[in-house]
């Protein structure tokens, strides 16, 4: 083909010339469609590349009804967790011509609405709430997209009709982390709390609480202390721990930015982990292991979670798809992950910490 002909815009007409079938053929060979046999597919997808076809995205959308966009809504992208799930969403997207728009609320409730705004703005085809309140508080905006939705750890106690949700099992998780600390002989075990207004908060804490009552140790409040869900949460419910007048010899943390910025505050302090406290978090974020001490932790499947996510959402997309029962909601099951920050067996010895390092 000559250098003139290749700058000329190449349509499917071209194509369908050159390769003698019809238009219909090499569109349904252009978006892999199983209707083409493989044969036929392979050689008008390379006459295709030859010619230098390039498809016109809006044209393709009008033809469609479709933009192959996906809105992925998060409330930070700072966090480690959020970082996994998305690349999960992105690759899956990728793999099957989509692209993915990312909006970020920062935990700001103006901002959180803003971003349903711009993606029914932008048209998207379906839409992924990760981590956010969006799910929960602004669920009448996601249904006026009328588009698949589907909420990773995004909590909503609403039902519409085009939402469904993958979530980590949160209590199943909280047990066996509180029982891995009992296992190790701990019977004083704080909970350092993440968000008050997550449900995923909630249900960790039952999940506490649960392992707590099957091995007979009461369940004390003052135990319970509030965090934020990131590092600085977890260095100040350090000091409220070791304030008490029974401090607890272990702590199980909402996520392992809370654990992470609880051991900095322990080191400060010359607190000793696990010696003297031990520590367990959830996530099983990057930084764990390389934490010292390396941090034992649950570990949700992330990447795998904004995988099933995406085909999920490309399921819904199918014709008929919506309101047939395909596809129903998940729970995903985490693992146990140990390390040095729980330690070994626990014996009770006299601390060697004193409260008067916190003062």
């Amino acid at each position: 083909m000559s250098a003139k002909n290749r700058t000329m815009s190449v349509s499917i007409k071209d194509i369908a010339k050159v390769a003698g079938v019809s238009h219909s053929t090499v569109s349904r060979a252009l978006s892999d469609s199983p209707l083409v046999s493989a044969e036929t597919k392979a050689r008008i997808q390379s006459l295709a590349r030859e010619m230098g076809y390039s498809p016109d995205a809006q044209a393709r959308s009008l033809v469609m009804g479709r933009t192959y966009t996906i809105g992925v809504v998060v409330t930070t992208i700072t966090d480690p967790f959020i970082a996994e799930v998305v690349q999960g969403i992105e690759s899956t997207a990728y793999d099957h011509g989509y692209t993915v728009i990312l909006a970020s609320s920062n935990s700001e409730p103006e901002r959180e609405i803003a971003a349903v705004e711009m993606l029914q703005s932008k048209r998207v085809d379906g839409v992924i709430v990760a981590s956010s309140r969006v799910g929960a508080l602004y669920r009448e905006h996601l249904d006026r997209l009328a588009v698949p939705i589907v909420l990773v750890n995004s909590h909503s106690e609403q039902s519409g009709p085009y939402t469904f949700s993958i979530n980590v099992d949160n209590r199943h998780g909280a047990y066996l982390a509180t029982d891995h600390l009992i296992r190790l002989g701990h019977r004083c075990i704080a909970y350092v709390a993440g968000p008050a207004d997550h449900s995923d908060d909630l249900e960790r804490l039952a999940g506490y609480r649960q392992a707590l009552i099957q091995a007979h140790i009461a369940f004390d409040q003052v135990l319970v202390v509030s965090g934020t869900g990131r590092a600085n949460g977890g260095e100040r419910a350090l000091s409220q721990l070791m304030a008490l007048d029974e401090p607890p010899t272990a702590v199980f943390c909402y996520n392992d930015m809370t654990a992470i910025g609880l051991l900095h505050a322990a080191r400060q302090v010359g607190l000793l982990v696990p010696e003297e406290l031990a520590v367990v978090g959830f996530d099983d974020i990057p930084f764990a292991a390389y934490f010292r001490p390396p941090l034992t932790t649950i570990a949700q499947p992330k990447p795998q979670m904004g995988r099933q996510a995406m085909e999920m959402v490309l399921a819904l997309m199918a014709d008929g798809a919506l309101g047939s029962g395909a596809v129903s909601n998940v729970v995903v099951q985490g693992q146990l992950i140990v390390r040095e920050s729980s330690g070994r067996l626990f014996r009770p010895l006299k601390r060697l910490f004193q409260r008067n390092h916190l003062t």
